[in-house]
């Protein structure tokens, strides 16, 4: 935001002027950013060591920056500027460990202090988002902070500060900041500390905003009538997989949708950025120790290749989805399926056209934004040739590869797609081409990475050299396979090698150990504990897939539910039994896609059972105001 009575603001990434710490506030002017520098939005993020710190130049990204170069921690992913006054920790980057957070509202007896945060109200200059500048300096009638997106005009020779905001304080002790602009209001200060004297009381939101809603739309016929269209091959596709236009399996829930409150939709947002940055701590934590490693049941020889993609490309994922339980007792985490995640084209496509054609106005639809940001994450990707997409042979797998595709050919991405293996060849130098002699050096896949593990399991028995070497099979007598295109070392996969480790829920003990009580988590252990004993548990195979091999059993031991599947004897994770939400006679579960690293979009399967399987519904999820949804 710039001031209209400012001069010239200085061009977008120009530096204004070093706060304390020798930390740079840079102009956001953004009509003066370089389109060839900044050709999309991935590439508005900035980084420092590799750690996400906001959106180039915001004044959110000027506060995380300046609390991780000076303090070594940074706060959680806020949806809006005035968010920050009410969180209540602070994340060390260097192990994790975390700070306490106070928030006290202007006019508080304990002032502002230096590195503390000033934040404004919506409102004014800071319409919709509100605002966020770091204390620099407290003196006995001003304040003086560093921010960004306000005034993009280089600071006076010798200044150390962006503005100066008065400061009084009244006759009963209260100390009150003023912003200088008429229209904007202070809420007040946040400060890192363990004293909560004098500060704010954080009332947690009502829990009734958190238990999903089924509500239906008028019938009139919708369902009876052709809303999808068969000329896109994508949707043509899903059409023959569903066996018609429809969005659920099951006749009478044909009309029926989910609503989420505004409130559980910013919590399930900012649960899937915090639990994706966990994630990633907890990934690296797990390849600097073998012996964290070895719990993962992945063969030895491929150690180095994960070790390798994981320093090239950690920041290369496209995306994944997380899944969990949201109700009243809050929002948990089931697990991340962080390679060979489904459910997107339903969610980023088919959902949001249900309610075009269904009638339905009931708030947005949370996956309207999930297809321009999987576009924009392909643009960034760094494929500079043919991209080969790897399938079976399977309607699911149809109709989510050809969405896939749309979203890579609308980045500018040259696509062709392989069903199976059978037409795959060698070169004469031993690459592996399709059918048209294309060699394949870039894939994304829809197999999960286990696939080829498999396959690699079976090399170990033979020969643990060659399979070092990549050297598995006879190329004159024998075609090549899946593991022959994904491990070769010239070949680009996504989702890259490493996310082995996020998707394989061995890492959920590792993740519990890190965080232990995190609001997100569920306490989970290699072993079976007497404290899991008394809450209930769920045994979950740590490779499982399509919610295959799981039993569930209650505080008393009873089993509650199990399904069957090919991983029951694979190595077993316990997890505390936190079960769906039942509504309207399902089990619903919620998903939230991230992509590249950030939440992207959102949606509910459901079921009868008390598990979700790769057989179970999906219904429209929409978002709709905090009032409406108390009032419906």
């Amino acid at each position: 935001m710039t001031s209209s009575d400012s001069p010239k603001p200085a061009p977008f990434g120009a530096i204004l002027g070093y706060g304390p710490g020798n930390v740079p506030v840079y102009s956001s002017d953004y009509p003066s950013a370089d389109k060839k520098e900044l050709p999309s939005r991935q590439a508005y993020r900035s980084h420092v060591d590799g750690a996400y710190m906001g959106h180039k130049w915001q004044c959110v990204e000027l506060a995380r920056r300046w609390m991780y170069l000076n303090k070594g921690y940074v706060f959680d992913d806020i949806a809006m500027a005035y968010d920050i006054f009410q969180l209540r920790q602070v994340r060390t980057v260097k192990d994790g460990a975390l700070l306490p957070l106070k928030s006290f509202r202007n006019g508080a007896a304990r002032p502002p202090e230096p590195g503390a945060l000033m934040i404004w109200e919506e409102g004014g200059e800071f319409d919709v988002t509100g605002h966020v500048a770091v204390v620099t300096e407290v003196l006995p009638d001003r304040v003086r902070c560093i921010e960004q997106n306000v005034e993009d005009r280089v600071w006076p020779e010798g200044q150390n500060w962006s503005r100066e905001l008065p400061l009084r304080r009244d006759e009963i002790g209260g100390y009150w900041v003023s912003c200088t602009y008429a229209d904007s209001a202070i809420l007040g200060w946040v400060i890192q500390t363990d004293d909560d004297t004098y500060a704010e009381i954080i009332i947690d939101p009502d829990p009734a905003l958190f238990a999903l809603q089924m509500r239906e739309v008028p019938a009139s016929g919708q369902a009876d009538r052709a809303w999808l269209d068969e000329k896109k091959d994508d949707q043509a596709a899903y059409i023959e997989m569903m066996g018609g236009c429809r969005l659920t399996r099951e006749e009478a829930d044909q009309y029926k949708y989910f609503r989420i409150s505004e409130t559980a939709y910013r919590e399930i947002r900012r649960a899937s950025n915090e639990l994706h940055r966990m994630f990633m701590h907890a990934t690296n934590l797990v390849l600097e120790d073998d012996r964290l490693l070895s719990r993962f049941n992945i063969p030895p020889a491929l150690w180095p290749r994960i070790h390798q993609s994981w320093n090239n490309r950690r920041n290369q994922m496209i995306t994944g989805r997380f899944d969990f339980a949201v109700s009243e007792r809050g929002v948990k985490l089931y697990e991340y399926n962080a390679d060979s995640a489904s459910c997107q084209m339903e969610t980023g496509l088919i959902q949001g056209l249900w309610a075009e054609n269904f009638g339905c106005t009931d708030g947005w639809c949370p996956g309207r934004d999930l297809h321009e940001d999987l576009i924009e994450a392909w643009r960034e990707s760094g494929v500079d040739d043919v991209l080969h997409i790897m399938q079976d042979h399977d309607l699911e797998e149809n109709y989510h590869a050809l969405y896939m595709k749309s979203a890579m050919e609308s980045a500018g991405i040259r696509c062709k797609i392989i069903h199976g293996t059978s037409d795959l060849q060698w070169d004469e130098d031993g690459g592996v081409c399709d059918a048209d002699g294309i060699r394949i050096k870039w894939v994304w896949k829809t197999w999960a990475w286990e696939t080829a593990l498999d396959q690699i399991r079976d090399d170990l028995a033979d020969d643990e050299t060659d399979l070092r070497l990549h050297r598995t099979i006879d190329r004159a007598t024998q075609k090549p396979r899946i593991v022959d295109v994904l491990l070769r070392e010239e070949v680009m996969v996504f989702e890259p090698l490493w996310t082995l480790i996020p998707s394989n829920k061995a890492i959920l003990p590792v993740l519990w150990s890190m965080y232990p009580n995190n609001r997100y988590l569920l306490n989970t252990q290699y072993d079976l504990t007497e404290e899991l004993r008394q809450t209930g548990y769920v045994v979950k195979p740590i490779v499982g897939r399509c919610g295959e091999n799981i039993t569930l059993y209650n505080r008393r031991q009873d089993l509650i539910g199990e399904t069957a599947g090919q991983f029951d004897s694979r190595d077993q994770i316990h997890q505390e039994l936190f079960r769906l939400p039942n509504i309207g006679g399902h089990n619903v579960q919620v998903g939230t896609f991230s992509v590249a690293g950030a939440y992207s979009g959102a949606c509910v399967r459901v079921d009868p059972s008390l598990i979700i399987t790769t057989d179970s519904d999906i219904l429209p999820l929409r978002v709709v105001p905090d009032d409406d949804f108390l009032t419906r």
